[in-house]
C-alpha cells in the first residue's frame, strides 16, 4: 500500500508542476478556457500530492521509521528533568 501511496504521490506532484507551468504560461487573450483547465488540474495534482506525501510521513511514523519530533529527555540518576 506505501508503494501505491508514493507513486500517486510522484505522478500527482508531476502533474502540479506541469499543469501549473501550463496555467502560468497559457495565453489569457485566447479566452478558450485552457488556463482555467490548467490551473484546476494543478490545485488537484498538488492536493492530491499534499495528501499523499502526510500519509507517507504518518505511515512512516506508525512504524518507526520517522525521526521524533522532540528528543525525549534522559533522566540520569538523582537528577529529575
Amino acid at each position: 500500500m506505501r508503494k501505491l501511496i508514493a507513486l500517486l504521490n510522484v505522478m500527482a506532484w508531476a502533474g502540479f508542476w506541469a499543469f501549473g507551468y501550463l496555467a502560468l504560461s497559457g495565453d489569457a487573450a485566447a479566452g478558450d478556457g485552457r488556463i482555467v483547465t490548467a490551473a484546476l488540474l494543478a490545485a488537484l495534482g498538488g492536493g492530491l500530492g499534499l495528501w499523499a506525501w502526510i500519509t507517507l510521513i504518518r505511515l512512516g511514523g506508525e512504524r518507526g521509521q520517522a525521526r521524533p519530533l522532540r528528543p525525549v529527555p534522559v533522566e540520569s540518576e538523582g537528577e529529575r528533568v
